[in-house]
């Protein structure tokens, strides 16, 4: 590691434990940006941690939305998540810890510097209602605007409490959507908010083009949220979004053309 590097993993690990990281949390969070994904082996290697501390750290990140595990057991890896997730951590902590968030705002772009963004794709996988939370929380993150297939009735059945914010926040951060929404009670009543809520809407009829999982296209991913079966999961490829990209302009076109019965 080049002097400067040094320096600026020094001033980071101090950064990390002054929000509330321990020492061997601290190793193993920046093992794992550098790395950018790896095997619990690989990574206590980095960090010189022994590999059975790793377990129950790593799995400690992935709580706090700071790492992800992608594939199963035995190939399982753990992924860094962009730092820009910690700033979300801590200010979920910040009824506990103020002076955290405005600490977070001095890490991440050190953390950014030294965050290894692997090219090759990824696969992220979350169970439950947290996670369903947590890879719509991904879409805040996103510099363009999201193509979206939605259905409101489920949406708003799987987490009752969570959009109203969501719709506030993401207006806020000048992230608009565009949404293909077959016509139900609940669609029909959001789509007479696109404007404040920065989103066009496309309504289609329910009987013949009826879905229930969520698809938001954005950036190089893309993510599905199964309402029935609670499971996110986000797909991060340049190549995938891309295609997914053109495919939901084609159907974009449809759905605009097609004059839905209510």
């Amino acid at each position: 590691m080049a002097q400067n590097d040094m320096t600026i993993g020094s001033d980071v690990g101090k950064l990390l434990m002054d929000v509330g990281f321990s020492a061997h949390q601290t190793k193993m969070y920046m093992a794992l940006l550098e790395l950018g994904r790896g095997t619990v082996s690989e990574i206590t290697r980095k960090a010189g941690l022994y590999r059975t501390t790793g377990y129950d750290i790593l799995d400690n990140l992935v709580e706090k939305g700071l790492a992800s595990i992608s594939g199963k057991k035995p190939k399982q890896e753990y992924v860094a998540e962009p730092p820009e997730h910690l700033d979300v951590y801590l200010k979920d902590q910040a009824k506990r810890a103020s002076l955290r968030v405005e600490s977070a705002k001095s890490i991440v772009p050190k953390l950014r510097s030294i965050h290894n963004v692997v090219g090759k794709p990824k696969v992220m996988f979350y169970e439950g209602k947290e996670g369903l939370e947590r890879v719509y929380e991904d879409t805040l993150t996103s510099h363009e605007a999201i193509r979206g297939y939605a259905n409101v009735e489920d949406m708003h059945k799987a987490l009752p409490n969570y959009f109203p914010n969501y719709y506030k926040r993401r207006t806020e951060k000048g992230i608009h959507v565009r949404a293909i929404i077959p016509i139900n009670e609940a669609g029909l009543e959001r789509a007479k908010h696109d404007t404040e809520e920065s989103r066009d809407t496309a309504l289609i009829s329910a009987d013949k083009y009826y879905f229930s999982p969520e698809i938001n296209i954005y950036d190089d991913k893309v993510m599905i949220a199964s309402w029935r079966e609670k499971l996110g999961i986000i797909i991060q490829s340049k190549e995938i979004a891309e295609a997914m990209k053109s495919i939901y302009e084609l159907a974009w076109l449809g759905a605009k053309g097609e004059k839905p019965r209510i």
